[in-house]
């Protein structure tokens, strides 16, 4: 696929299966994402790859990290939480770890860990797989961020779940070009 048949073409495919990326796709999308745009060359992110029993190991996390804020979390709320990270073969999961320069703000940091994750579903879309961005409450939650290793100055951009799309994708409608791009003066 064309780059700008990825670009026009992207939607997220929330109903993933096997096959995950193979290590020929992984490695091209690893490509990908690293030549976010870094300004300064900071690399301020990191990327954890989770697949096979790292799924259902992160699925305990999740649970884990509920039941601490909700000892009384019913059996199926557990089972919703375990079950998060199988929706898809395999998980990227984006890791802002800020450096401090005197030119990039942190928060054009975070816009080059984001870039990196964009670059992923754009690459894994254009071999033919698909991809979600997550996010949610538990990509703040302190038990999966230590579980997960990150240190205090770290922070997780997003769930990245990648895999075969199963089932037909949605049609996503484009925005009007005129609602959100203007010329200025």
């Amino acid at each position: 696929m064309d780059a700008l048949t990825a670009l026009t073409t992207r939607r997220s495919s929330a109903k993933l299966c096997a096959p995950a990326p193979d290590a020929q796709a992984m490695a091209h999308i690893v490509s990908a994402m690293l030549r976010a745009p870094d300004h300064a060359l900071l690399r301020p992110w990191r990327y954890l790859q989770v697949e096979g029993e790292g799924l259902s190991a992160l699925g305990e996390v999740f649970v884990q990290a509920m039941l601490k804020r909700d000892p009384q979390l019913t059996p199926e709320a557990q089972a919703r939480y375990r079950n998060m990270p199988l929706r898809a073969p395999l998980m990227l999961i984006g890791i802002l770890s800020p450096v401090e320069h005197p030119k990039v703000p942190v928060h054009e940091q975070l816009l080059s860990a984001g870039c990196g994750l964009h670059a992923a579903l754009l690459t894994a879309h254009a071999l033919g797989f698909g991809g979600i961005w997550r996010t949610g409450d538990l990509a703040e939650d302190a038990h999966v961020k230590q579980a997960l290793g990150l240190a205090a100055h770290e922070q997780i951009v997003g769930f990245l779940y990648l895999g075969s799309v199963d089932g037909e994708m949605r049609d996503k409608p484009q925005p009007e070009a005129a609602a959100h791009v203007r010329q200025w003066p």
